[in-house]
């Protein structure tokens, strides 16, 4: 028996001006789970796509069982070398059913002469049989998307199972999902390890590596660091090896001063009877303002609905005492609002366009000349401001932003709406599926505005993200906030969790 399940040595991968891999290698044994750790853009979802035939590795060699094997396509990875992967960006049919989505590409089917018909039956009770496997208890006619983000994955997972994975690659899995998803997660990760599955996991949340992982291989600027075994490292030996240097402190000293109200939110109540209602809040010129919940406490759809994206039965909202007009986005950005989304890939980003054109579009009706020809100058200084300001690491402004880490796309989203300089920006969950070293230079950005005067509300279910950013908290249960924490001494995971579990 190999020593190794799987080996990948001298893995190099290049695109237009950037060398994503650079001589990468990793290790992975037999029935073991293998963190795969850096900084974004380190280049870890390249080599695991390269592993998974979605790229062409420019050069390097993949051993599988100790052979030699050349993977042209996902199709091949999967049937051929029982290679799987859970894709942070999951791309399911939410109008087919479980089993259908399960089937998708190799639905069993039933002869009649020439024709082919899907064999329902069958596919359902397949189904079944390999859900219930890893514990799972889903009807497969359900439609999937009835299902939460984390049971869609439990499918997925379930779909690498049936078909025998030797391999299971899982990116970012737990990126947007709740605490008891991840303890199911764990759970099914586990029983796939008993059962000799060997598994990359990547992710950045050191709590989750330090509590799974048996391995820990960490990569930097496409560059292979070292591989060690997880007991033999602690959370801040991890944190220097994948940035380079010591944080010793993730959350920066703060030097703003929070000032005037220079919003108010009255009453705002939803126009469906399950969301948010009667929600009344302040926010400070140069504040930082936290807001926590669990997930389902109707957060972001209140954020949504200040920017103007949900409708409301009631509810008022007051800019420097002036009472403002919001039904759309338009409004909101006219009255000073700005809104970074809390899903960067799904809407907060156009993947098709440029650096230039995400900063830009904001920005390009008020950047004209003779009324209707962009200035492109104006406009390329702006965004050159932006990059050097927020040190975004791009080839150029023309690069596609598809291209860049998540974190640099992060920045790029809030270059966009520093372009209007708002009064205030709605930044939710502003670190997601990002790494520790672009976290700090995020929160950085984050103190830097507020130091200048900006008001900012950040949404967050990371605790100690809200504790070490902000300057108050208000928590919501169940569409209502439940609490306002201003003391710092009061600002505690235990109280948080007191008002975030306050149901009526």
């Amino acid at each position: 028996m190999a020593e190794y399940k799987l080996e990948l040595k001298g893995i190099c991968k290049s695109f237009p001006g950037v060398k994503a891999l650079d001589n990468v290698e990793l290790h992975l044994r037999p029935g073991s789970v293998h963190a795969l750790m850096g900084e974004n853009g380190a280049g870890k979802s390249t080599l695991m796509k390269c592993l998974f035939g979605l790229y062409h590795m420019d050069a390097g060699e993949i051993y599988l069982d100790g052979e030699k094997i050349e993977i042209e396509n996902p199709d091949q990875a999967m049937k051929k070398y029982g290679i799987a992967m859970v894709h942070q960006e999951l791309q399911p049919v939410l109008a087919r059913s479980v089993a259908e989505n399960f089937f998708i590409g190799r639905y069993p089917v039933k002869k009649y002469g020439p024709i082919k018909i899907i064999d329902h039956k069958t596919m359902n009770s397949e189904c079944k049989k390999w859900l219930n496997e890893i514990g799972l208890d889903f009807d497969p006619k359900e439609m999937l998307g009835n299902l939460s983000v984390g049971q869609m994955q439990s499918v997925e997972i379930a779909k690498a199972v049936s078909m025998n994975a030797k391999v299971v690659i899982f990116d970012e899995p737990t990126s947007s999902l709740s605490d008891n998803e991840v303890e199911t997660l764990f759970r099914m990760m586990n029983d796939l390890r008993d059962k000799g599955v060997s598994m990359v996991y990547i992710s950045h949340k050191m709590d989750e590596i330090k509590r799974i992982a048996d391995d820990i291989t960490v990569m930097r600027d496409g560059t292979y660091i070292g591989t060690w075994k997880a007991e033999e490292l602690t959370t801040d030996e991890i944190i220097a090896k994948m940035v380079g240097r010591e944080l010793t402190n993730i959350y920066p000293e703060r030097s703003n001063t929070p000032g005037e109200v220079v919003m108010e939110v009255k009453d705002y109540t939803s126009i469906h009877k399950k969301s948010f209602k009667n929600a009344s809040f302040n926010l400070k010129k140069g504040e930082i303002l936290g807001f926590g919940g669990l997930v389902g406490a109707q957060r972001t759809e209140l954020m949504e609905a200040i920017f103007g994206i949900r409708n409301i039965v009631s509810g008022e909202v007051y800019i420097n005492g002036k009472k403002v007009k919001i039904k759309n986005p338009k409004e909101a950005m006219d009255a000073g609002i700005g809104l970074i989304t809390e899903d960067r890939r799904g809407n907060g980003i156009f993947g098709c366009l440029s650096v230039k054109d995400n900063v830009g579009v904001s920005i390009y009706n008020k950047n004209l000349k003779y009324g209707f020809i962009l200035n492109h100058k104006k406009i390329n200084e702006i965004v050159t401001s932006s990059i050097e300001k927020l040190s975004i690491k791009t080839p150029s402004m023309k690069q596609h932003i598809a291209n860049l880490s998540g974190g640099n796309q992060q920045k790029v989203i809030v270059s966009r709406w520093l372009a209007t300089d708002p009064e205030v920006l709605i930044m939710d969950e502003p670190t997601r599926g990002i790494d520790v070293g672009a976290k700090h230079e995020i929160y950085e950005i984050m103190n830097q505005l507020a130091a200048e005067g900006k008001a900012i509300i950040m949404v967050s279910s990371e605790m100690p993200e809200l504790i070490g950013m902000s300057d108050r908290i208000y928590v919501m249960c169940d569409g209502k906030i439940t609490g306002e924490i201003s003391d710092k001494n009061e600002m505690t995971q235990e109280n948080i969790m007191k008002y975030a579990t306050m149901f009526n």
